[in-house]
């Protein structure tokens, strides 16, 4: 038998007077169903991360991918400098606004169950999902996908980084990293660890040797992984599946 097609929708919805939008894609059924917000990375909601809402819809869940960037547009990235510096002019308060929009929309829908709603986030993506699950009510489960975990200098609009708002984490939370990603030092990855241990936090971590940053991007052949990709895509399964049902 066939795999059922997902339905997909262009939604949007409002935070602060703004207009936002988001990506949605789910399997119509006569019952609520979990879902998970998507956050995707630096580069914005590319095709990629409509194609994993996809895959989150075959999985029984209805996923909202969120876009960071409808107010701009996505930015012009044409190398590491102009990334770092996108990124360090990111407003992360906004950012958690809009994630918490994000939820309230979910919430709000007859077809989702209000207290089965989890995040999964990529890169910038990752580490705004366990900003997002330390500051956000409503979860009940984050999958961090080589979310970076420290900043190399804060500010007014980045007072706090993931490992300063850690302690706080509000639901289960499973962190997959690459042992050769230089934007997430191995220490830094300890260092969330013990803070979460410390707090009596429920929490996984897998860090795959030979993979680096965006090991599951299959758009990108310098960073796909196939082997670490697989495994990790059936542990963020599990793991939303656990939570969430």
């Amino acid at each position: 038998m066939a795999n059922p097609t997902a339905r997909t929708e262009e939604f949007t919805f409002t935070c602060d007077g703004n207009l936002l939008k988001a990506y949605g894609a789910w399997l119509p059924k006569h019952e609520r169903l979990p879902a998970v917000v998507l956050v995707h990375d630096v580069r914005g909601l590319s095709e990629h991360y409509r194609e994993i809402s996809r895959r989150l819809a075959a999985e029984g869940f209805f996923a909202l991918a969120l876009d960071l960037y409808c107010r701009e547009g996505p930015p012009e990235l044409p190398d590491l400098e102009s990334i770092f510096s996108w990124m360090q002019q990111l407003d992360d308060r906004r950012v958690v606004r809009d994630i918490d929009a994000a939820v309230r929309f979910l919430g709000s829908r007859l077809d989702v169950r209000a207290n089965s709603i989890g995040i999964m986030g990529f890169c910038m993506g990752g580490q705004y999902s366990l900003m997002a699950a330390c500051a956000v009510s409503g979860f009940a489960a984050c999958v961090s996908f080589y979310g970076m975990l420290r900043y190399p200098e804060k500010s007014e609009i980045k007072p706090r980084d993931p490992l300063d708002l850690a302690p706080r984490l509000s639901c289960p939370f499973l962190g997959l990293f690459g042992d050769e990603d230089a934007l997430i030092p191995r220490a830094d990855i300890k260092e969330l660890e013990s803070l979460l241990r410390k707090n009596g936090k429920t929490f996984q971590t897998k860090i795959y040797a030979g993979a680096g940053h965006a090991f599951l991007n299959d758009t990108r052949p310098d960073a796909y992984r196939p082997e670490a990709a697989k495994d990790a895509w059936q542990r963020a399964m599990t793991f939303l599946h656990r939570h969430l049902a």
